[in-house]
């Protein structure tokens, strides 16, 4: 995009993505971008059954007036890993508000892994965080949210701004997961023990998958967060797990060993951890 190009109010940026199962292979059948948003390339560290894809955002930060909407259908019986490069930066804001828009329609039988390394929310950021996710019979769902309050490594927590955050999840139109939150820089929610406690970092791996049960839930409690604090809870059809501490890296790890007890028996896979996660 040359410089004239740019928005008066920030970033307009679109990726619209399509996997298909072809022949026993999970294809990238449709990669349409506009703005700064890509996907990196497809790969097949698993073999073909597994399309894996780095989703880029090249400014690497997010700020006030910037748009940024990722859709991804998966095609009856596909299976999709998408990731990204590193951690997301939401910067501060005089008043325009940032928005990043998911929507992921899933076919029959299919498998989509959504998991983005953490989003770092500067103090005084301003942001809309929305993900939709469309579900047909037999399609499994598996996707982390990790969140960092202020950049930590230096000292700095979220004072000003604020934080809204909305995902939705729904099965043949029935709606299985409805969630809304507004955190406020410097409010009550931050510091109150029914809340995030003083903690810098949270975040939620959510699991949707039809027979979900006991088994699965007792192997998720078994996982112990290295440092702060996880804990898991069963739905019809949806598993939840929750973590709330001081570290990125940990609330990562814990929810890797969430995942790497959930894939095996949902997707018929062991967990792969993404290359890009080590560099």
């Amino acid at each position: 995009m040359i410089a004239h190009e740019l928005p008066v109010a920030g970033w307009e940026a679109q990726l619209a993505l399509r996997v298909e199962r072809r022949d026993g292979r999970s294809v990238l059948a449709h990669n349409l971008h506009r703005g700064p948003l890509r996907l990196q390339k497809a790969l097949y560290p698993e073999g073909e059954r597994v399309c894996h894809g780095i989703v880029v955002h090249p400014p690497a930060g997010v700020a006030g007036g910037d748009r940024l909407t990722l859709q991804a259908e998966i095609g009856a019986g596909a299976h999709a890993l998408l990731t990204t490069p590193g951690a997301g930066k939401w910067y501060r804001s005089n008043g325009p508000r940032a928005r990043q828009t998911l929507h992921f329609e899933l076919g029959p039988g299919a498998v989509l892994e959504w998991l983005p390394q953490e989003s770092i929310v500067f103090d005084a950021a301003r942001a809309d965080l929305d993900c939709s996710v469309q579900l047909a019979a037999g399609a499994v769902y598996l996707g982390m949210e990790i969140l960092c309050l202020g950049r930590t490594g230096s000292g700095e927590r979220f004072t000003r701004g604020d934080l809204r955050l909305a995902t939705e999840i729904r099965r043949e139109g029935r709606t299985l997961w409805l969630e809304q939150a507004a955190i406020a820089g410097g409010g009550a929610l931050l510091h109150s023990p029914a809340g995030l406690a003083g903690q810098p970092v949270c975040g939620s791996f959510l699991a949707v998958a039809e027979g979900l049960g006991r088994s699965h839930l007792d192997a998720c409690r078994s996982v112990e967060a290295q440092a702060g604090t996880g804990a898991v809870s069963l739905l019809p059809d949806l598993l939840v797990a929750r973590y709330l501490g001081a570290s990125a890296a940990a609330a990562r790890a814990y929810f890797t060993a969430v995942w790497d007890m959930l894939r095996l028996p949902l997707v018929g896979l062991p967990a792969s951890t993404p290359r890009i996660w080590n560099t």
